[in-house]
């Protein structure tokens, strides 16, 4: 569906079928009447985000908008397929809290009391990837700005977080012939991003921004999209930092990855060496910022919560904890920006769902799966999201399923 804005260009929105809020709509026409806008792609899974909605894509070529990348900058998946079968998995408990105990999960508090998400006395593997990766441009990041030091950011180098970021272990309901098995593969699937440094980093440049055009006169209808000019000192700053905390979230699911696949080995009683197939990893981010062309020209693509679906591209589009998920193969379709959404899409806030979605619920909606069962989660049940069948119907000229999975075992912060 194409839908025109006024002082601004038409929104291309594949949301057939599938419910989105009013919300969203007032957030699409704000962001289209920022000058410099170009192109705007909004997916089936679009839902209210900060500043700009999550499920959407942006195209520019003399702006940068540091909220419609996000604060969770780099955020995005990994999946691959393991040499295990289903019938193999017999202990479901124990193989949940032998990853468990290999990746941190849950909030960071400083070390402080409740303190469980973040390294207590850090790994070799994590600080070998620290110095290789990204500890020189750390450095030269903070010694520019040292409000953007995070004492913790080493220690969350490896770990889940919490929200929506997620660790599964999956059975293959179909492969990429369309055949189901008696005794399925097994996939692992991870969600996570660049932590509390994103934040940071994602904060500072959103403040910046807002204050130099504050300071131009320049007035938004809404603040949070302050924009930065792309060939000025503080654009070119957001652009290298924000590729440095794009590294950091790619590491950040790299260390986890072989971390969850020791907790496996470690499950079965087997070396996690050589335990998935290599060549049929999936990785990408889902919030980030790159230079790509588009429509014959080089610009700036920014996706919030969406994923490259150029033509032949894997990506990774999973349904909430309880539902399908799906690696599909992008078909590169021009007005999307080729782009697919990043997953199903929240159909209603974290506090409405507290509200509203009772433990029975949700223990209902999650029968065959292992996962942690308190009342912290039910903001993250499968009612509070759209339904994944739906979206995937709704972007079916986007991206092409390949591989179908469902989540046996739930790992969540």
């Amino acid at each position: 569906v194409s839908r025109p804005v006024e002082h601004g260009p038409v929104v291309h929105a594949w949301d057939h079928g599938v419910p989105m809020e009013p919300d969203v709509w007032t957030q699409v026409r704000h962001l289209a009447s920022v000058p410099g806008v170009e192109h705007i792609a909004l997916m089936p899974d679009a839902h209210i985000g900060k500043g700009a909605c999550v499920g959407s894509a942006m195209l520019t070529r003399d702006i940068i908008i540091p909220a419609a990348v996000g604060v969770d900058i780099g955020c995005g998946m990994i999946a691959a397929p393991l040499r295990l079968r289903r019938s193999e998995l017999s202990d479901l408990p124990r193989l949940r809290a032998d990853i468990e105990r290999r990746v941190p999960v849950g909030r960071t508090n400083r070390g402080q009391a409740g303190d469980r998400g973040a390294w207590g006395t850090l790994p070799e593997d994590v600080k070998a990837v620290w110095h290789e990766h990204l500890a020189d441009g750390y450095r030269a990041m903070t010694r520019r700005w040292p409000d953007l030091d995070h004492p913790y950011t080493i220690n969350q180098l490896g770990t889940l977080g919490t929200g929506n970021h997620f660790i599964e272990v999956c059975v293959e309901l179909q492969d990429q012939q369309g055949t189901s098995c008696a005794d399925p593969s097994i996939w692992v699937m991870l969600h996570s991003g660049s932590r509390g440094i994103g934040n940071k980093v994602g904060t500072f440049f959103m403040r910046r921004a807002q204050a130099e055009l504050k300071r131009e006169g320049v007035h938004l209808p809404d603040a949070e999209l302050a924009y930065l000019r792309v060939g000025t000192d503080l654009a070119e700053e957001y652009m290298t930092y924000a590729q440095w905390a794009q590294r950091y979230a790619w590491q950040n699911r790299l260390l986890m990855f072989r971390h969850v696949l020791e907790g496996i080995g470690a499950a079965l009683r087997v070396s996690s060496d050589g335990l998935h197939m290599a060549d049929q990893t999936v990785h990408c981010h889902h919030n980030y910022i790159a230079s790509e062309r588009h429509f014959g020209a080089p610009g700036l693509l920014t996706r919030k919560g969406a994923v490259n679906a150029e033509a032949g591209v894997m990506g990774i589009i999973p349904g909430s904890m309880g539902a399908r998920s799906y690696i599909a193969r992008g078909l590169g379709q021009p007005e999307s920006l080729k782009t697919s959404s990043h997953g199903a899409g929240r159909v209603m806030s974290r506090n409405v769902a507290r509200k509203t979605i009772d433990m029975q619920q949700h223990l209902a909606a999650m029968q065959g799966v292992e996962f942690r069962t308190d009342a912290d989660l039910l903001d993250e049940s499968p009612a509070a999201y759209k339904s994944i069948d739906a979206v995937m119907a709704a972007q079916a000229d986007l991206t092409q399923p390949v591989h179908t999975l469902k989540q046996i075992v739930v790992v969540k912060g």
